[in-house]
């Protein structure tokens, strides 16, 4: 048997990485997602007959906005995923550099991905709503980390 306080560190270990992991099978998801749907044969949404009505309409409604909502989840995720354990090291008002680039990459990739199929085509407007819907996110994870710290801490 071991010591409680050796448990203690073993358990918060193995919850830590569970933790993490769990994030990574989301970041995968959400980036297959954008994948999934940029690659559609059709823009319109209305072949998914899974989605709720209010989101096909939605999303035909504001083509180019519907761009930026997975990536706000993506961009969340990029920070999440990048632990920070020196919170007075974190410099970045909105976002580090690398969730700006990991969602320029992505979304970037998606769209050319379109240049092969023949009734979609690229746009550059959905590729500014992909990085900005990214930069969004990793502000709102960066903000939420932030002030779990400053309110959990005191001292700091």
């Amino acid at each position: 048997m071991l010591p409680p306080k050796i448990s203690s560190v073993i358990v918060k270990s193995n919850h830590k990485s569970s933790g993490r992991s769990l994030n990574v099978i989301l970041f995968l998801g959400c980036t297959a997602a954008i994948f999934y749907y940029s690659w559609l044969p059709s823009s319109n949404l209305r072949t998914e007959s899974y989605l709720p009505q209010i989101i096909i309409d939605w999303t035909s409604e504001y083509l180019n906005l519907r761009t930026a909502v997975p990536f706000l989840a993506l961009g969340y995720l990029c920070e999440v995923l990048q632990d920070v354990t020196d919170y007075k090291a974190i410099k970045y008002f909105f976002v580090r550099p690398q969730t700006v680039i990991i969602c320029a990459v992505i979304v970037c990739l998606a769209e050319a991905g379109q240049f092969f199929i023949s009734d979609r085509h690229p746009d550059f407007m959905d590729i500014f709503f992909g990085i900005a819907g990214g930069i969004c996110g990793g502000t709102a994870a960066l903000s939420f980390k932030k002030l779990n710290h400053y309110f959990l801490n005191k001292n700091a």
